[in-house]
């Protein structure tokens, strides 16, 4: 008979993560191992796996992004407990499937004394046993990297939003821009993977944005967007402030169309002045952090989510065969 890769692995995701985790677990063919996951006074827990996992290769999918049901720090707690559980448990390798990274922000210092938050959080993955993390378009690639001793494998959500935009590219002149300097490499990843994609000339431009105390600043703007379809790429939007900025560049410069793409729906309070006049024509993002219900009544008109569970599935399926996932090369 022959073995699959559900065969050969144990998916499991703490109840924050159950519909994403399912959803993983379908691509691959087979369902979430059963967990136990308690809450006691004082709001402690205790996670437990409640299916034998001696031996195998053990995925943990959490997203460490926080809702009213809990923190970021809720549930980086849950994957450190369920874990470590399965360590002591006898996991033959740990991998931890993180749709959004927390703390990827926090990745270097601005001002004196400043926490190097997202190194404290990988030294905390390390030491619970987790060997190797999976993790879906985090801010900063190298900090990512750097700041783990355990492997660590990144994925990026260039080829959903490329089936997006390809799939209504007919009769369109496309420009990918960055809003920042720091998105500069994502954006012209993006634009040339898109050009491959639809198989002529796709145009770049780049906004610059300084951030001083709270406050964003900067108005160059470079690039010929003038009668073009503008589709402007970032890992994540959480105010919009800085979409916004970029949006209105592009329509400065002469752009027919500003879309707005980015892998995480971080959503705050001021994100729904995206969906106001002086916003994108379409905001489209994945489903890594779940929809607000305050945003769902945008579904309809300019809010598309794209699901990125397959990509993790496939990145799983590759990597229990030994090879590198989808945009990770080995050396």
């Amino acid at each position: 008979m022959m073995t699959t890769t559900a065969d050969c692995i144990a998916l499991f995701a703490p109840d924050a993560s159950t519909a994403f985790g399912s959803a993983v677990a379908a691509g691959l063919g087979t369902a979430l191992s059963e967990h136990e996951e308690v809450e006691f006074t004082g709001a402690e827990r205790k996670l437990r796996p409640l299916a034998s996992v001696r031996g195998k290769s053990v995925y943990v999918v959490q997203t460490l992004f926080g809702d009213q049901q809990g923190s970021a720090n809720d549930r980086l707690c849950q994957l450190l407990f369920l874990s470590g559980a399965l360590k002591d448990a006898g996991a033959g390798r740990i991998t931890a499937c993180v749709p959004y990274f927390a703390y990827a922000r926090q990745d270097r210092r601005v001002e004196p004394g400043d926490p190097l938050t997202a190194r404290y959080v990988a030294q905390l993955i390390e030491a619970i046993g987790v060997d190797r993390v999976l993790a879906l378009e985090v801010h900063n690639l190298a900090a990512f990297e750097n700041g783990f001793r355990c492997e660590t494998v990144h994925l990026d959500a260039n080829a959903r939003f490329i089936q997006h935009f390809a799939a209504g590219s007919a009769g369109h002149d496309y420009a990918v821009a960055s809003p920042d300097l720091g998105g500069a490499k994502r954006a012209r990843l993006f634009q040339e993977s898109l050009q491959k994609t639809i198989g002529r000339p796709v145009h770049y431009a780049l906004m610059d944005k300084k951030r001083s105390h709270g406050i964003v600043s900067g108005e160059l703007f470079a690039g010929d967007v003038a009668g073009r379809r503008v589709i402007v790429i970032d890992d994540l939007v959480s105010s919009g402030t800085t979409a916004l900025r970029a949006v209105a560049a592009c329509r400065r410069a002469g752009a027919v169309r500003v879309d707005l793409a980015a892998t995480h729906a971080a959503f705050g309070a001021e994100a729904h002045r995206l969906f106001e006049q002086g916003g994108p024509d379409s905001v489209v993002v994945t489903d890594s952090i779940a929809l607000g219900s305050e945003f769902s009544a945008h579904l309809n008109t300019s809010l598309v989510v794209l699901d990125i569970a397959p990509v993790f599935a496939e990145a799983i399926r590759r990597l229990e065969a030994g090879r590198s996932p989808p945009g990770a090369d080995d050396p």
